[in-house]
């Protein structure tokens, strides 16, 4: 019994862990999330001084992944509702698999809950995301391009950004500690394995993933750039006032 239990609740413990221990490590070593924040400040940084649609087309496309995954939830949610009232059916389905397992009515429930839990943390992870995107664009919107964007104005603009993509993460990692939970059905240990293994690739993605790299590379190329422009503003700015710049 201790065993089950564990192994029916160690896919919620992980994923809770994940994410109050991830933002801990990132003070250390940036993650891709953080490197991506960079990017996003650029973005705001870039769309304060343009008027097109381009902005607009783009927090379109990610609103819609936003909203096909929060609808994808639902139906799960509904899914494993339904399964709650065709228990013996589905006890009887995995008896037929012939697996070295005895399950009770108990477990069974106590194991959709959690699963059912999982699900419905994706759903408000994945609308909460929905709804700060939602504020990231209008916020967007507001900027009035006839006169200059103060930087604490991009800052707070890029946040709301960093925000909805937050607990997108968020939702996305519910969903991958929900399919190493229905391991459970095969065996007690393999959800605990499965939830190992889905640590170690999610840690690996954010930290040392090629994706990673090519983030960290492009904002050591934008920041080196910034710094190049910085650098040749005074000579022009004494150029102006009639002092030549240097040899």
């Amino acid at each position: 019994m201790p065993i089950t239990l564990l192994s029916t609740f160690f896919p919620l413990l992980c994923y809770v862990a994940y994410n109050v221990i991830v933002p801990q490590v990132e003070r250390v070593r940036p993650s891709l999330s953080v490197i991506m924040n960079m990017q996003r400040r650029r973005w705001v940084a870039n769309a304060a001084r343009r008027e097109s649609p381009f902005d607009a087309i783009l927090s379109g496309n990610i609103m819609g992944s936003v909203s096909f995954l929060a609808s994808t939830s639902v139906l799960l949610i509904l899914a494993v509702f339904t399964v709650f009232g065709q228990v013996p059916a589905l006890m009887d389905a995995l008896d037929s698999l012939s697996l070295d397992r005895t399950y009770t009515t108990l477990d069974v429930q106590l194991h959709l809950v959690v699963m059912l839990a999982m699900f419905v943390m994706a759903f408000f992870a994945f609308t909460l995301s929905l709804r700060q995107f939602n504020h990231y664009c209008i916020m967007l919107g507001a900027i009035d391009h006839r006169h200059g964007t103060s930087e604490e104005e991009i800052d707070a603009i890029t946040r709301m950004n960093a925000l909805g993509a937050r607990n997108f993460n968020s939702g996305i990692r519910s969903y991958y500690f929900s399919v190493a939970a229905v391991s459970w059905f095969i065996s007690e240990w393999l959800p605990i394995l499965a939830c190992l293994v889905t640590v170690l690739i999610l840690a690996h993605r954010e930290f040392f993933s090629s994706s990673h790299r090519t983030a960290a590379s492009v904002a050591v190329i934008a920041v080196r750039r910034q710094q190049s422009q910085a650098q040749a503003v005074p000579p022009v700015a004494d150029a102006a006032r009639g002092n030549p710049p240097p040899l």
